[in-house]
């Protein structure tokens, strides 16, 4: 293959992925559903402790002591919160604001969470714990919001590697939790946003 066209081939393959890229925005912004809808506030709470105090970010202890009866090493779960919102994309003017009708009510069914790293190293089962699907349900009412708790950990990711093999090691792996909720309107059109949080997995003091 000659120098031109192995640059036409690059060129190609650029133009390529920027049109794929360029339609998977279009889809988020352009959908049918005439609304938007805004995560207002992400947190998460540690399985295992009495406060269960949530906050914008998890340390995810892999492994927990229970000291009451007896001293029992046990395995929790972590949760997650959302609050979200509805924006309709046609606001109106000011003179003449747009408000949502009935019609424009989102009910949420389910959601996608997937863990990456900074440093790229991302392969499930080995760098970090495996994607996953989750269902919760919850409907955001015309003009409200909807608070809306999760399974951001699961048992058995702590059961599996890489997560397992920080019991017995100092290590502790950051990453960034990328959550996905899906949902559909009144009238079928179907809706999801993302959000994300930091999530450090280590053996932490109980």
């Amino acid at each position: 293959m000659t120098s031109h066209l192995r640059h036409f081939s690059k060129l190609l393959v650029i133009a390529a992925v920027v049109s794929a890229c360029v339609s998977c925005g279009d889809v988020v912004r352009d959908g049918k559903a005439p609304v938007l809808l805004v995560i207002d506030k992400l947190t998460a709470s540690r399985g295992g402790t009495s406060t269960g105090t949530a906050s914008g970010f998890l340390n995810s202890d892999v492994l927990t002591i229970v000291t009451s009866p007896a001293p029992c090493p046990t395995v929790f779960n972590d949760s997650g919160s959302v609050t979200l919102r509805m924006v309709l994309k046609d606001i109106g003017t000011v003179a003449n604001p747009t408000t949502p009708s009935t019609n424009n009510e989102v009910t949420l069914n389910r959601y996608h969470v997937v863990f990456r790293r900074s440093d790229g190293r991302n392969k499930p089962g080995v760098d970090v714990p495996y994607p996953f699907d989750g269902a919760a349900t919850g409907t955001i009412a015309s003009g409200g919001t909807l608070t809306l708790g999760f399974e951001l950990v699961r048992h058995v990711a702590k059961e599996e590697s890489p997560l397992v093999q920080l019991v017995s090691s100092p290590t502790i792996i950051s990453t960034i939790a990328d959550i996905t909720f899906y949902g559909q309107d009144v009238v079928g059109n179907e809706i999801s946003v993302m959000g994300s949080i930091s999530v450090d997995f280590g053996n932490f003091g109980d």
